[in-house]
């Protein structure tokens, strides 16, 4: 099939067996290169929680006793071998892969710890839980979980089949686009591109109400708000000329570290601080009363599919699973970062959304540790997650930049590569444009609960339920078609193929093969509801008159 960003040198139709057989071979060489792997594992997240990661080969450093760091190799592989992988290119693909390659030097205890630094952190867990009730708010969180569990898996592995040096897989649109065609890849680029420049929006969004309710002191507005909500957007620009998201591994193990501790000092706050009923009424309209908290929530059906939405935001990091693979020494390595993550992203959320909507009841606002009525103890919660939110920031603005470069600048316009001087400069002018641009948006809207969940619905369910059986429903379509054709034996040659209907259909017809398809229609449906939950949740937060950022006056 097309693929718009093939080596000019071959052939433009770039089959799915040839990107297996390429793919293969860069499997084996990371299989090969496991020296340290049994004796540095333990070693290495030790590390990487002292804020020691380095690059290995420093000085006094020992290259025998960290998984995490280690040399600039091919690929993860040694030898020529990874180099004859490229014979037949252009001197400029060639240059393109060998930058690539240099990205690739992050280890699974860096990538556990970029998987953990969430977008808001689990902060938005009570509010998720306050829209549906105790009891429905548990169990799905846990189902959620456990399903991306299976989707973040259904990632790897397309990642493993499709990942070479000589085509390397280096975002999520990749997938997708050799699967199915060029049509899908700027789909997932241009949803991904909408999230990423939303979520950083929200960000600044949601740190400009920390800043203004530091600045408040009890006496006033002390800031306008839009002023608030910039500043963090200045901070991100300059954060932001961090190119690799190995150079980001330090600050998102802080940020970790960060987040936890804002969980178990605002449980403390709030156990002994009422709720912050101002804030709630200039959110929700709700005034002061008696707290109530309900194993099941009788309220509009949008506001539940909202709070259904914003649990999805525990899960959205799958969005950007294809770029931390593209980074690794060792991709198969994935599996046990996601899985350390994911198991301290399900218990902190529930833990914490659990506890607080149990303190505050429907006073529970989309910022938890914002829900305190001290301003004290509410002025260290925003400290702390301003700086956990700036690093969240930085991340995925490293993540969107990446996909807006490798797309228009890399992709259309033959610019620079990334890691080139050239193409810092590049990279510099659009870190101002891209925050901007994320200002603007997160600005324009007045409701941090009502924008996670448009986020949530519009983007980050696709990439985190819909997408992934899809695309491997795809995959195994095209292998079972592949079966009567030649063997793949020339780069940019595509095999001879002998397609049949009755290919088609024993495809189809497995029991796999139907249950992706049945699980891609269940994401889509709820997808759907999400959407109009979410957006229905948004207008009714412009019809109460909410303040925006635009103006001077706080929405909280």
């Amino acid at each position: 099939m097309h693929d718009m960003y093939a080596p000019a040198s071959t052939s433009s139709r770039i089959s799915i067996p040839e990107y297996m057989f390429w793919a293969e071979r860069q499997r084996a060489r990371e299989r090969a290169d496991t020296g340290d792997f049994h004796s540095a594992g333990l070693a290495s997240l030790a590390a990487g929680m002292k804020g020691k990661i380095r690059e290995k080969g420093e000085k006094g450093g020992d290259k025998s006793s960290n998984s995490d760091v280690h040399e600039v190799t091919v690929g993860g592989a040694q030898g020529d071998d990874a180099t004859a992988d490229l014979e037949g290119l252009s001197e400029r693909e060639k240059e393109l892969c060998n930058a690539r390659r240099m990205l690739r030097v992050a280890g699974w205890a860096t990538i556990f710890f970029l998987i953990t630094t969430d977008i808001l952190g689990p902060f938005n867990a009570p509010y998720a839980i306050a829209n549906l009730g105790m009891a429905p708010g548990v169990v799905l969180y846990v189902i959620f979980g456990l399903v991306a569990g299976v989707t973040g898996v259904m990632l790897q592995h397309l990642f493993l089949k499709l990942d070479s040096v000589r085509y390397p897989v280096r975002t999520y649109g990749d997938l997708g686009g050799r699967v199915y065609g060029t049509w899908m890849r700027h789909l997932c680029s241009i949803l991904q591109a909408i999230q990423l420049i939303l979520n950083v929006g929200l960000i600044c969004l949601s740190n400009g109400q920390g800043v203004a309710q530091i600045a408040e002191g009890g006496s006033g507005p002390a800031i306008c708000f839009s002023v608030a909500v910039v500043i963090w957007a200045i901070l991100g620009m300059a954060l932001g000329q961090i190119r690799s998201l190995h150079g980001l591994g330090l600050l998102a193990n802080s940020a970790v570290w960060i987040n936890l501790l804002i969980i178990i000092l605002s449980m403390g706050f709030i156990a002994h601080s009422p709720p912050n009923y101002a804030a709630a009424f200039a959110s929700y309209g709700i005034p002061e009363g008696p707290v109530v908290v309900s194993a099941r929530v009788t309220q509009p059906v949008f506001n539940q599919v909202n709070g259904l939405m914003n649990m999805v935001f525990a899960y959205g990091g799958s969005m950007i699973f294809p770029e931390l693979l593209a980074e690794m020494r060792r991709p198969h390595d994935f599996i046990r970062s996601f899985a350390m993550a994911q198991a301290l992203i399900i218990t902190a959320y529930l833990v914490y959304g659990c506890y607080v909507y149990a303190m505050q009841g429907q006073y529970t606002l989309a910022l938890a540790y914002q829900g305190v009525s001290h301003y004290s103890w509410q002025t260290v919660g925003n400290v702390l997650a301003l700086i956990s939110g700036a690093i969240a920031a930085a991340l995925y603005g490293n993540i969107g930049l990446k996909v807006i470069y490798i797309n228009i600048v890399e992709g259309l316009l033959k610019g620079p590569p990334l890691m080139t001087k050239s193409g810092r400069i590049v990279w510099g002018i659009l870190v101002v444009f891209f925050w901007a641009a994320a200002f603007f948006i997160g600005s324009c809207i007045p409701s941090v609960g009502a924008l996670s969940g448009v986020v949530a619905s519009a983007c980050i369910f696709s990439f985190s339920y819909t997408l992934p059986p899809l695309f491997v429903l795809g995959l195994y379509m095209h292998i079972d078609a592949a079966t009567a054709d030649e063997p793949f034996s020339t780069p940019g040659v595509a095999p001879r193929r002998r397609d049949t209907w009755n290919a088609l259909i024993s495809s189809l017809s497995r029991s796999r093969r139907v249950v992706l398809f049945l699980f891609f229609l269940a994401a889509l449906a709820t997808q759907g509801l999400g959407l109009w939950g979410s957006g229905t949740t948004l207008g009714q937060a412009f019809e109460k008159g909410a303040a925006t950022s635009l103006g001077c006056t706080s929405p909280v």
